[in-house]
């Protein structure tokens, strides 16, 4: 829910305004700052309520009072509202405008015509994104962010839409922040507020009351924002203000119509505004044309704007809309759920990968192995201290300590009682717990074992401690490495005994521990990953690691799946290079381990500089920072909430296989869109080039404004079939991207051919059935003139649609789906009787002779000929993007 708002802002501009309204003061915040002043008992009584939770009488109340939890939530219009709205598409503006002015000017038919075109683009668009919209809604409520909340003393996980004020909360390391709340409790509770005040390092929270005096409610010790996540320790809060009430809400608001154009929308841009500069030089041309050879001005402005109609790409907001909302629907089969339609086009360009190992290459299935001392013995003691620090622990239990839970079970509880605890961060990568156990207040430290090593002065063997000196280092490492390279995952535990008089403990106490031993655990890799990764491969993506672990362990399972011979590249070795030596290593290497969450980032904004597309597939709390700044964001519907609402893309199977169908799926739907961009591209500017030869030495127009504002609606009803229309296996092979330049030449190379055509028409209708014989019956012989034209159009850039769709011989190497054929062989059928139909009158049209067929069947056939080769010679030449 808070990733659908930032989405759609800058975060610099986001930022920017959330520091100007964290320094005003709303009637929420102050609100909410009164209740922060209070006592734990006091605000509770202020909502009348328990620690028990709201009654479901209370949640009913408050939810009537102050709606659903819900930032994106839009109001509901009614469809009027809706489809005039939709009328504010710059093309959809555009037909409008002529509609008008045709009416201005007596031209009733050419604006029932373009009127019909409009009704088409935006009535069809709406039906249509109506229905996939619908859908997408239910597939994005499959991975929605859920949180715990007590209710009738019972926790329930809910939706976090349906928090109301009042509400306790419960939160974990992991957890996102669901509303404006109060702390009534919390242990070693650190969140981060990046996404409110632009800060990254964590913010500690208790919940005393707070002195509110002179202070905005940002820097209260015991208040927690919507939109923050918890990085580690437990919590619960009492919630003052939801929805739009909220901090994050209030500026949300402020900013929701501030979007950022993607990557996708740029692409989309850039086209219009091709064609936008193309219309605005041929209607000028045809406009002076027109009128400097018969000084009719009005009707040469009629014949203009109808070219301006010609060159309108009418349908591209519907067949982007459908192709999108479809693409989402087919990668849900597959498993793969789209947050954000305008996130598919990224999805199918990736061309670099960049995933942790763990529950990717690997199974996910952590179990403990090996419990020893620093000399690789089975230690009772190494398993009894990791057992506690895993059992007193309040964070967010992960696999490793579900593993040790689950191994055995010690009585812990007796003779043993919880004192403090120093949770676990990624910069340290370790965590501890302090004890009162056998007489003194035991500090156990669990973490990785360079970083245990690091604050440890002493080893134990046996019941004998001995000094760490730097000739013995390598030899306690041994075991370490030995286990590494056999693949396991291992952990040092280490502890150091205080007197029971100290009570509160810090990081800093973590210093002159004694090292105890090892604890290893075996995450196999899968067997599906060397498949994946040779699939990822094949279709043009590259995959690289970006882990935490150490560097034997990562090279280990590395070659495991297939990416032997790989040098592992290890963060420190990152700390003293320059931009430009990161973007050399990171392009080089494809395997990075001991990395913080800072280095992923920069290793990924790295391999953007250089050009490339990256997407970044995580499941934690670390993951979440490398998922907002790659290029989609890929997360898996079992992680961490923070990490599923900062994901453009969530796989319902925690699996590469998966995400390289996905990836496919998001190139067809890309291929698609592309198809009727080419397509409408070449073949308008074909016929607006045949218009400007056609205008300059006719003696009458070359085609009435109506007959080609339908020959252009008809030509856009071929279209309606393209979403279902089916891809290339050799398109879908390498990663897409936007490219107008090529769009562009395609249309200067391939439109004019039209042309060549339509000038052989011109020839036709005028020398060969006698249409140049004015003077004996004008009217006969332009009316002839402009039924064949109209004919031969229709049929050539119709069915030049199965020429362009594919790099292939079309109907024999690759054919078109039933519907696209279905759309386009009607709309021939359709062009071809309209002469002999009822309406021939209505549209000047006279039947054509039979020897016309001949000719146009002639025609056809070698105007397919003549674009399949200039196709064919221009996709080896420029390429098909």
């Amino acid at each position: 829910m808070f990733r659908t708002v930032l989405e759609k802002i800058h975060p610099a501009v986001f930022l920017k305004a959330a520091q100007a309204e964290l320094s005003s003061v709303t009637e929420s915040q102050k609100r909410l700052g009164e209740i922060c002043a209070l006592p734990v008992e006091e605000a509770l009584a202020h909502f009348g309520v328990t620690e028990s939770g709201l009654t479901e009488e209370q949640v009913e109340e408050a939810r009537e009072t102050y709606g659903r939890n819900d930032l994106g939530a839009k109001k509901r219009v009614g469809l009027f509202i809706e489809l005039l709205d939709r009328c504010r598409n710059p093309l959809v503006i555009q037909l409008l405008v002529i509609c008008v002015a045709s009416l201005l000017m007596d031209d009733a038919p050419s604006a029932i015509v373009v009127g019909a075109m409009v009704v088409l683009s935006v009535v069809l668009g709406y039906v249509q994104e109506h229905r996939s919209s619908r859908a997408v809604e239910r597939l994005k409520a499959m991975v929605s962010a859920n949180c715990l909340i007590i209710r009738g003393g019972k926790e329930t996980e809910l939706h976090i839409s349906e928090v109301v004020p009042g509400d306790i909360v419960v939160l974990q390391a992991g957890s996102l922040i669901p509303a404006d709340l109060r702390l009534i409790s919390a242990k070693d509770f650190f969140v981060s507020q990046s996404s409110l005040t632009g800060e990254s390092m964590p913010v500690e929270k208790h919940p005393g009351p707070a002195d509110v005096e002179g202070r905005g409610v940002i820097e209260l010790h015991n208040a927690c924002f919507q939109g923050s996540n918890v990085l580690s320790g437990t919590a619960r809060g009492l919630v003052v203000n939801t929805g739009r009430m909220t901090q994050f809400g209030s500026i949300s608001e402020k900013l929701s119509d501030q979007r950022v154009q993607t990557s996708f929308d740029r692409g989309i841009a850039g086209f219009t505004w091709l064609m936008i500069r193309f219309m605005v030089v041929m209607i000028s041309v045809v406009f002076l044309i027109v009128g400097l050879r018969n000084h009719q001005w009005g009707e040469a402005l009629l014949f203009s704007l109808t070219v301006a109609v010609g060159l309108t790409p009418e349908m591209l907001p519907m067949i982007v809309t459908v192709n999108l909302s479809k693409g989402a629907i087919a990668m849900s089969r597959k498993k793969v759920i789209v947050k954000r339609l305008s996130a598919i086009q990224n999805f199918g360009a990736i061309d670099i990968l960049c995933t942790d190992k763990t529950g990717t290459l690997t199974q996910d299935r952590v179990i403990l192995e090996k419990h020893v001392d620093v000399t690789n013995r089975v230690s009772e003691d190494v398993l009894r201290y990791a057992y506690m620090n895993s059992y007193y622990q309040t964070g967010l239990h992960n696999l490793l300590d579900r593993s040790i839970l689950s191994y055995t079970g010690f009585d812990v509880e007796r003779g043993c009682n919880k004192v403090d605890e120093i949770p676990f961060d990624f910069q340290r990568k370790r965590m501890s717990v302090v004890v009162d156990y056998e007489g003194d207040h035991v500090l156990i430290c669990k973490g990785a074992v360079e970083d245990i090593y690091n604050v440890c002065t002493h080893y134990q063997v046996d019941d004998e401690i001995h000094v760490i000196i730097d000739l013995i280092k390598n030899d306690l490492l041994e075991e370490y490495e030995a286990l590494s390279r056999d693949g396991y995952r291992v952990l040092a535990i280490a502890y150091r005994e205080y007197p029971r008089d100290k009570q509160v403990f810090s990081v800093a106490d973590e210093c002159e521990l004694i090292l105890l031993g090892y604890i290893a655990f075996l995450d196999p890799p899968k067997g599906s990953a060397a498949k994946a990764i040779a699939l990822l491969k094949q279709v043009g993506v590259s995959t690289k690691i970006l882990t935490g672990d150490n560097a034997l362990v990562t090279r280990k399972i590395c070659h495991d799946v297939g990416l032997v011979n790989e040098e592992v590249i290890v963060g420190d070795q990152l700390l003293s290079l320059n931009e430009g030596q990161l973007g050399e290593m990171v392009e080089k290497y494809n395997v990075f381990a001991r990395l913080s969450p800072s280095q992923k980032e920069s290793i990924i904004i790295a391999l953007q500089k250089r050009g490339h597309v990256v997407g970044y597939m995580g499941d934690g709390i670390n993951d979440a920072p490398s998922m907002r700044v790659a290029d989609v964001g890929i997360s898996v519907d079992t992680a961490v909430d923070v990490a599923k609402e900062s994901a453009d893309v969530i796989l319902l199977e925690n699996s590469l296989v998966v995400l390289e169908e996905g990836i496919i799926e998001g190139r067809k739907v890309f291929g698609n869109i592309i198809k009727y961009i080419r397509m409408g591209a070449s073949s308008n500017f074909g016929n607006m080039f045949s218009v400007v030869g056609g205008s300059f030495f006719l003696p009458f127009l070359p085609m009435l404004p109506i007959q080609f504002l339908v020959n252009n609606l008809l030509y856009d009803a071929s279209q309606i079939g393209i979403p279902s229309d089916k891809v290339d296996e050799e398109y879908l092979l390498t990663p897409r991207k936007w490219d107008i330049a090529n769009i562009r030449r395609f249309m200067v190379y391939v439109g004019p051919l039209s042309s060549i055509f339509d000038y052989g028409t011109f020839f036709l209708m005028l020398y060969i059935f006698n249409c140049h014989f004015f003077k004996q019956d004008n009217d006969q012989y332009e009316q002839l003139f402009h039924t064949g034209w109209f004919v031969e159009s229709i049929l050539t850039q119709t069915l030049i649609v199965h020429i362009i769709r594919t790099r292939k011989v079309p109907f024999f190497g690759s054919m078109a789906s039933p519907w696209l054929l279905f759309t386009t062989l009607a709309v021939m059928a359709v062009g071809a009787y309209l002469p002999y139909s009822p309406f021939a009158g209505y549209l000047k049209f006279r039947p054509l002779p039979l020897a016309f067929w001949y000719w146009i069947a002639a025609f056809l056939f070698t105007y397919s000929l003549i674009t399949h080769y200039v196709k064919t010679w221009f996709f080896k030449k420029y390429g098909i993007d």
